[in-house]
């Protein structure tokens, strides 16, 4: 069984979002995935992307540079 581990989760209003997220991440070399929202947590698509904390500033930078529109940033246990 994988630990739980204190993960960011960045959800979208949209599946576009999420995925122009995954594409611009991937393209970057940046951390994270795409996953299912968690149940915790409420979301307009159904998709978030999940990153360790520590890449918050560079994931708010990537997505304020690429005009990618977040829904919310949450802090969970995953």
């Amino acid at each position: 069984m994988i630990a739980k581990t204190l993960k960011l989760i960045i959800t979208f209003h949209t599946t576009t979002e999420a995925m122009s997220m995954e594409a611009c991440c991937r393209a970057e070399g940046a951390d994270g995935r795409l996953i299912p929202v968690p149940r915790s947590i409420s979301a307009g698509c159904g998709l978030a992307w999940c990153a360790a904390p520590q890449s918050e500033a560079r994931l708010r930078a990537l997505m304020e540079s690429r005009q990618i529109v977040f829904q919310d940033i949450h802090r969970c246990i995953i």
